[in-house]
C-alpha cells in the first residue's frame, strides 16, 4: 500500500524518504504478488508504522490525547490501526471516521477499537478549539491514490487543520501528523490549489515549541534588508503576528529598514532558537498593513511604549540621549490625563508574504538536517517543492 512511505520513513530516519505514486504502486504490485502480503498485512504495517513515529517524535509525557480523522479509503485503514496501537502506547486516542467504508476489514478495525472503549467522534461534534481537546491531530483522510477535490465533510476538516497554524493567544497548538501526503496535496504536484497543509504548520510546531520551551523572546529574528543599490542591512525585530499566510511586524516607516522596503520590497527573516539547535530562514515580499490594522496594534501597547514610538525618529542624528528623554518627558506630561494617544502617521506594520522556507536543525555529528520548502506557480496556482540540503 502507499502507506509504506510511513514506514520507510521511520525504518530511515536520517533521511527525508518519500515515494511517488508509481513508486507506491509498484511496492503494492510486488508486495501483493510475488511476495504474498495480504491488504490487511500491509494496513497493519503501515498503521504501526505511523503509530512508531508518532511515539518516537512526540513524547507521551507532553503529547497524550491524539484525534485521529481517518478517510474513507486504505489511508483512513491506516489511521484506525495507529489508533490501536497508539492506546497500547499508553496515548488517548479518539477517531473521526465520518465516511466508513462497509468492508469487513474496515468494520473489523472499527470493532477492535470499540472493544478498547475508543471513543469516535463525528465530524460535527468536535469541538470549536482542537487545540484545547487534543495535543496530536493524525491526518489520515487521504494518500497517494486521491484523486479529484475533497468533499463535504473532509473539506472542512482540511480547513479546521489549516487554520491552527494561526496564532495569537497563549494556547499551545496540537502537532499534525499526516499519513503518506498532507490532505489536499495533489499527490506528484504538492499543494497546487492552496488547500492543504502548509510548511508554515512546521513552522508554527516549532514556534510553539520554543514558547513553550520557556525561550527568552523567541519571537525575536533578524529582519534583512536591501536598497536599490543592492547593500543589504539587518537587525532585530520582534515578530508581532503570524498566520499561514505572512509574518508580521511593526516599526517606523522613517527607517533603515523602511527605505530599503520603499525600494526593494524584497526580505529575509532568520529565527535562531540556540537551546534547540533549530534554525529558521524566511524570504518573501514585503508590504505595509492596512492602517486600521497598525492603529489597533498601537493602542494595544503599553503607553510607555506609544510615547516611545511618538519621540523616536527612528535612523536620524541626535545630540545625545538627552534629547529623547526630554521629548519623551513632554508627552508624559501632555498624557498623564489618561487621554488617547494618537498613532503617528510614520509609524506602522509591514507584512511579508513567504516564497521560500529553509528549516535547519542541527546534530551533534555537524550533518545537520536542511529542509528547503520552495514556492512556485503551477497553472495559475501556488504548490511547494520540498528538497533536502546538504549541511
Amino acid at each position: 500500500m502507499a502507506s509504506l512511505a510511513a514506514t520507510a520513513a521511520v525504518a530511515a530516519p536520517a533521511e527525508v524518504t518519500h515515494l511517488t505514486q508509481r513508486d507506491a504502486a509498484e511496492i503494492d504490485e510486488q508486495l501483493m504478488g510475488p511476495l504474498g502480503f495480504s491488504v490487511d498485512q500491509l494496513m497493519e504495517l503501515a498503521g504501526l508504522s505511523v503509530a512508531a513515529a508518532v511515539a518516537e517524535v512526540y513524547k507521551l509525557s507532553e503529547h497524550t490525547r491524539v484525534l485521529i480523522i481517518c478517510g474513507p479509503g486504505n489511508n483512513g485503514g491506516d489511521g484506525l490501526v495507529a489508533a490501536r496501537h497508539l492506546y497500547h502506547f499508553g496515548y488517548r486516542p479518539s477517531v473521526c471516521y465520518p465516511k466508513r467504508t462497509p468492508k469487513p476489514l474496515y468494520s473489523g478495525l472499527v470493532t477492535q477499537l470499540e472493544s478498547l472503549s475508543i471513543p469516535f467522534i463525528p465530524a460535527e461534534d468536535l469541538p470549536d478549539d482542537l487545540s484545547r481537546e487534543f495535543d496530536i491531530i493524525v491526518d489520515a483522510m487521504f494518500g497517494f491514490s486521491f484523486h479529484g477535490t475533497p468533499r463535504s465533510p473532509f473539506d472542512d476538516l482540511i480547513q479546521r487543520l489549516i487554520s491552527l497554524s494561526v496564532i495569537g493567544n497563549s494556547v499551545k497548538k496540537p502537532a499534525i501528523v499526516s499519513v503518506d501526503i498532507p490532505s489536499g496535496w495533489h499527490v506528484e504536484e504538492g499543494d497546487v490549489d492552496g488547500g492543504g497543509i502548509k510548511p508554515d504548520m512546521l513552522f508554527l510546531r516549532w514556534f510553539d515549541e520554543a514558547v513553550t520551551a520557556g525561550l527568552r523572546e523567541p519571537n525575536a529574528m533578524a529582519l534583512t534588508t536591501v536598497n536599490k543599490e543592492g547593500k543589504p542591512s539587518s537587525r532585530m525585530v520582534l515578530l508581532k503576528g503570524v498566520d499561514k499566510q505572512s509574518f508580521v511586524w511593526y516599526t517606523n516607516y522613517g527607517s533603515r529598514k523602511a527605505h530599503d522596503l520603499s525600494e526593494n520590497p524584497n526580505a529575509a527573516l532568520l529565527f535562531y532558537w540556540n537551546e534547540m539547535n533549530r534554525q529558521v530562514r524566511v524570504e518573501g515580499s514585503v508590504e505595509k498593513v492596512p492602517e486600521e490594522e497598525s492603529e489597533k496594534y498601537f493602542h494595544s501597547r503599553p503607553r510607555g511604549s506609544q510615547l516611545g514610538a511618538i519621540v523616536s525618529k527612528q535612523s536620524t542624528v541626535i545630540a545625545g540621549r538627552d534629547v529623547l528623554q526630554q521629548a519623551y518627558k513632554e508627552l508624559e506630561h501632555k498624557y498623564s490625563d489618561g487621554s488617547l494617544i494618537p498613532k503617528p502617521e510614520y509609524w506602522g506594520g509591514y507584512r511579508l508574504t513567504p516564497t521560500l522556507f529553509e528549516f535547519w536543525q542541527g546534530q551533534q555529528s555537524r550533518l545537520h538536517d536542511r529542509l528547503q520548502y520552495s514556492q512556485r506557480e503551477v497553472d495559475g496556482s501556488t504548490t511547494w517543492d520540498i528538497e533536502r540540503l546538504s549541511p
